[in-house]
């Protein structure tokens, strides 16, 4: 039997870097809306999670589907967690696996979260999925803002790393994108359901402190994550300048023609 997907965006109104952001205007819609929409195309039950009633108000505004979460997780995943046992209660359907897409990810392409179906559609077993990119730049690679992330010949995650993985140990450090294939990881995931309440009850695991990434708890716990490599960039936003040069460039650049 098909699997019946949920997606769920979690979006929260505190930022660092940029404060309401999930509000923040892109060409006369609110970025949750351009996320919302986006997902849509993709999934037939999209919802947003948040802690916020202004990003709740919004997305009422537009007519999507909000559900309201906890101000104290961890993490996007133990925001779906929450939202995906409210979810169930409220509308009785039964949701087998649960696509999680980043509130601040407004080109999020369709076809991406097609693709992140995919190994659950061709295998009931799939615990976790996740897209990587191939990285065809130096600059990429030694980033620690990008997580590089090595692979069985499964293609399932072995690791995760801010740093370069492998390293190409008789080549120079410009030569290793030539030497090998590396990929970054793309920060969406999706999750069987019993196992997505599963992971939100896992403490914070010594691998993820020291890298502060959190897909390393559920492969420090034994999880297998699926990868599926995605052609399309990811489109970061994390600051108003960032936004603001996406802007002025033109935002139709950023979206797929079909």
């Amino acid at each position: 039997m098909k699997p019946k997907f949920l997606a769920i965006i979690p979006s929260r109104f505190g930022s660092s870097r940029f404060p309401g952001k999930p509000l923040a205007d892109i060409a006369g819609k609110p970025m949750i809306q351009r996320v919302y929409e986006q997902v849509a195309q993709a999934v037939e039950n999209a919802w947003v999670a948040t802690d916020d009633e202004r990003i709740a108000d919004v997305v009422r505004s537009f007519g999507g589907k909000v559900v309201m979460t906890s101000v104290n997780h961890r993490s996007g995943t133990d925001r779906c967690a929450e939202a995906v046992t409210k979810i169930i209660e409220d509308t009785g359907v039964e949701f087998d696996v649960v696509i999680n897409v980043q509130g601040d990810e407004p080109f999020i392409q369709p076809e991406q979260i097609i693709l992140l179906q995919k190994p659950f559609l061709d295998d009931s077993s799939t615990e976790i999925a996740t897209l990587i990119q191939q990285i065809n730049h130096s600059e990429v690679l030694f980033n620690p803002a990008e997580a590089k992330v090595a692979l069985d010949i499964h293609g399932n995650a072995l690791f995760f790393s801010r740093m370069p993985i492998p390293m190409v140990f008789k080549a120079e450090q410009q030569d290793w994108i030539g030497s090998f294939e590396y990929h970054c990881h793309v920060g969406i995931y999706a999750y069987r359901t019993d196992i997505l309440l599963k992971l939100s009850q896992l403490p914070e695991g010594f691998l993820e402190k020291a890298e502060s990434l959190e897909q390393l708890r559920w492969l420090e716990n034994g999880y297998q994550i699926k990868t599926m490599v995605t052609e399309h960039a990811t489109v970061g936003i994390d600051t108003p300048e960032e936004l603001a040069i996406i802007v002025a460039k033109g935002i139709d650049k950023y979206y797929t023609k079909g």
